[in-house]
């Protein structure tokens, strides 16, 4: 028995003497199989730094950009203003300033106060707006404001609604909270779902009040308000009982929105060169003299009067502010048209209405009959002025002979 036991311990012993046989080999080959990914890791760093040294590659793209950056804008000027100017006005202008003078217009629309009172605090350089400087606003004062083009305000619904025209008696009537259903107006029998931009400082805005109530800040019955034109159009769109009011460079164009005639005339650039459309306006850009890119906002603004600048001012429902000078001559006429339909009793017809303000727009033969006598009568002023002042001066002359001849 005391023999059996290492016998019995022999298969034990066996079978720890083959797993130590089999088992050391393949833990020996384990750190031998750990070094020879750390061989190629090796081999890396050193491949690593004779491919760099070819450090032509780094140096190929530093010589390269010199010759890229003298391709680049050299100088910056930031713009900022209403939603309607940017997409309107600004948007298609910058690319081209920068292709044909390689300065860079950096676009930050959001609302017309916004732009201005960044010129004002000097984070940007200049900005868009549809009024001009407000005289109740004091930090406005010290700003230029230089009207470069012509625009028409728009009265916008969906193209779902039936209506297509508007009087500017109904205009005054739906703002003023007294036509709040469409059948007054010709459509459905459906509620008026007026839309404005937030706050009286809108350019759009203020310029349509302007011209309705001769008061850009008027307060109106309008239930609906946003931050900018953007988001009013877009509401709009979705709304076949909604009314508000845009741009025609702004909203030509959009299969969404329906443009309403005003006074039975379709607002467009010809309507409003020739001053048939009542409902135009000025666009401006806003500067600080004493900013430190005025000189080049100047350059910018004088570049407007090239001609490539004026076809795009044009293609984009524009006329450029010195192709209507006449515009501003017949202002006086204009507002005093709009005040009467404002004010009359019995709503014209359209077509009377349209042929009213084709007689006195700028470029009719009864306007330039009116310039004409009044320049006639101007030079008739100002040769009566000469001839009593020669005959004044001839007597003048004629007693200091008297005298001379009496010593």
């Amino acid at each position: 028995m005391t023999i059996s036991r290492p016998f019995r311990a022999l298969p034990r012993a066996l079978f720890l003497a083959c797993a130590a046989f089999w088992l050391v080999p393949a833990f020996a080959a384990e750190p031998a199989a750990k070094p020879a990914p750390a061989k190629p890791a090796a081999a890396k760093p050193a491949a690593a730094p004779t491919a760099k040294p070819a450090a032509a590659k780094p140096a190929a793209p530093a010589a390269a950009k010199p010759a890229a950056a003298a391709a680049r804008p050299s100088q910056s000027l930031i713009w900022r203003g209403d939603i309607a100017s940017a997409r309107g006005l600004m948007s298609e202008l910058a690319k081209l300033y920068e292709r044909e003078k390689k300065v860079r217009i950096q676009l930050t629309p959001f609302s017309t106060v916004s732009g201005i009172d960044a010129v004002t605090q000097g984070s940007a350089d200049f900005a868009g707006s549809l009024r001009p400087n407000h005289p109740k606003r004091n930090e406005e004062s010290g700003l230029t404001f230089v009207p470069v083009a012509w625009d028409g305000l728009v009265m916008i619904t969906s193209p779902a609604n039936p209506v297509s025209n508007i009087s500017i008696k109904d205009i005054w009537r739906v703002y003023y909270g007294r036509a709040d259903n469409w059948k007054l107006l010709g459509g459905n029998d459906k509620a008026i779902n007026m839309y404005a931009v937030a706050g009286p400082l809108d350019g759009v805005e203020y310029a349509l009040r302007w011209l309705i109530f001769r008061n850009g800040d008027q307060r109106v019955a309008v239930p609906r308000v946003y931050l900018n034109t953007s988001k009013l159009e877009e509401a709009v769109t979705l709304d076949p009982s909604g009314l508000g009011v845009s741009t025609l460079s702004n909203t030509a164009g959009n299969p969404k929105l329906k443009l309403l005639n005003v006074e039975g005339v379709v607002p467009s650039t010809a309507s409003v060169r020739d001053g048939s459309y009542a409902l135009y306006t000025p666009v401006y850009v806003v500067l600080r003299e004493d900013g430190s890119n005025a000189a080049a906002v100047k350059d910018f603004i004088a570049w407007l009067e090239t001609p490539n600048a004026k076809a795009l001012l044009l293609k984009r429902q524009l006329l450029p502010y010195a192709d209507g000078l006449a515009l501003k001559d017949a202002d006086a006429a204009r507002l005093a048209l709009i005040e009467t339909k404002v004010n009359e009793t019995p709503l014209a017809a359209p077509a009377a209405t349209a042929a009213a303000l084709t007689r006195v727009a700028p470029t009719s033969a009864l306007t330039q009959e009116a310039k004409a006598e009044a320049v006639e009568s101007r030079e008739k002023k100002i040769s009566a002025k000469k001839a009593k002042a020669d005959a004044k001066a001839e007597a003048k002359a004629a007693g200091a002979a008297t005298e001379a001849g009496g010593g």
